[in-house]
């Protein structure tokens, strides 16, 4: 009798569980073949869009080249935009071998007679030698002309020499002189200012030098200038300028 009881329990049980286990198997084989079919559309997907993303990218890349190997052709000022009819063309920046220039050197002076509160001025030599004018630069009658307003360095280099008997007295020859000091003036003469204005000046003492005496005297630096305006250079005796050498003494400009 236990053996039957255990045999219909037994029975009952596998019964109970078998509609159990065949409801699983079906519910287990949809999720896998669902789980399936989303990877297998993922895959197609990556596959389809690497192409497409590949060629994207070469065609930005390629677009991108071409940008910075052409010129550009209109420039607009930063924060400023222009419509249709305010384009402006492109302006290369400007070559240092069209700016203005000159180089002048010293030649043997002749006694002027000088401006009023003014030394005497000296006179040059434009052409030959280490001497030029260019781009529209021009030397006329003692002065260097600029030919266009900007920003120029102007400089000079003048040296003097004479033979000193004592302190405070040079002789040139027959000509006694007893300076105590050397002058050098860099002036600029603008018609809008009817006196001359001076630019640079540079002073040295020749009482503590002895016999055979020589004093270069250096001056440079920028200043704004206007189209028009004249540039001189004045020393306190003319005398004593050494002219012997043309790198001894000069003067120049040129636009920056």
């Amino acid at each position: 009798m236990a053996e039957d009881l255990g045999r219909g329990f037994g029975e009952t049980a596998s019964l109970e569980m078998l509609p159990a286990d065949d409801n699983y198997r079906p519910k287990a084989r949809a999720q896998q073949a669902a789980r399936s079919s989303c990877t297998h559309w993922a895959l197609t997907c990556c596959l389809v869009l690497l192409p497409i993303l590949a060629g994207l990218t070469t065609y930005l890349l390629i677009g991108q080249l071409r940008t910075q190997g052409e010129p550009c052709a209109f420039q607009t000022p930063k924060g400023q935009e222009f419509g249709p009819s305010h384009q402006r063309a492109y302006v290369p920046p400007r070559a240092g071998g069209d700016k203005p220039r000159a180089h002048l050197t010293v030649v043997r002076q002749t006694p002027t007679q000088p401006l009023i509160n003014q030394f005497p001025t000296l006179h040059w030599e434009h052409e030959l030698g280490l001497a030029f004018t260019k781009n529209r630069m021009n030397y006329t009658n003692r002065f260097l002309v600029i030919p266009e307003s900007g920003d120029y360095f102007v400089y000079s280099q003048i040296t003097f020499r004479g033979t000193t008997s004592k302190c405070g007295e040079i002789s040139q020859g027959s000509r006694l002189n007893k300076p105590e000091a050397v002058i050098v003036a860099i002036t600029k003469v603008t018609d809008s200012y009817p006196d001359p204005t001076q630019l640079l000046m540079g002073t040295k003492t020749v009482c503590e030098i002895g016999s055979n005496w020589f004093q270069p005297i250096y001056l440079g630096a920028m200043f704004s200038l206007q189209k028009g305006d004249k540039l001189m250079v004045n020393v306190s005796d003319v005398s004593l300028v050494d002219y012997t050498k043309e790198d001894k003494t000069f003067f120049g400009a040129f636009l920056l």
